[in-house]
């Protein structure tokens, strides 16, 4: 799964100067979430998810890679906004 999000992805983000790090299902509470887990060189903060999410949601509507229903989850490698660090 990870391989193939990556293969169609990876060239659509590349303007941005992010990657696919990652791509795994878990389950909240019930709901099951396809996580897909992004990462740069540059911080990544909330602008960059969501520029990005505009491009992996369609993509993954395609791609359609899980059975029912699902959460789409596109997030940066480390959660957060990175100023702790």
């Amino acid at each position: 799964m990870k391989e193939k999000v990556q293969n169609k992805v990876d060239p659509a983000i590349k303007d941005l100067n992010m990657f696919v790090s990652d791509v795994f299902v878990s389950e909240e509470e019930g709901v099951t979430n396809l996580n897909v887990e992004l990462d740069s060189s540059e911080i990544i903060d909330v602008e960059r998810i969501t520029e990005a999410s505009k491009i992996i949601n369609p993509i993954m509507d395609e791609l359609d890679l899980l059975d029912g229903e699902y959460v789409l989850d596109i997030h940066s490698k480390t959660k957060g906004d990175g100023e702790d660090e």
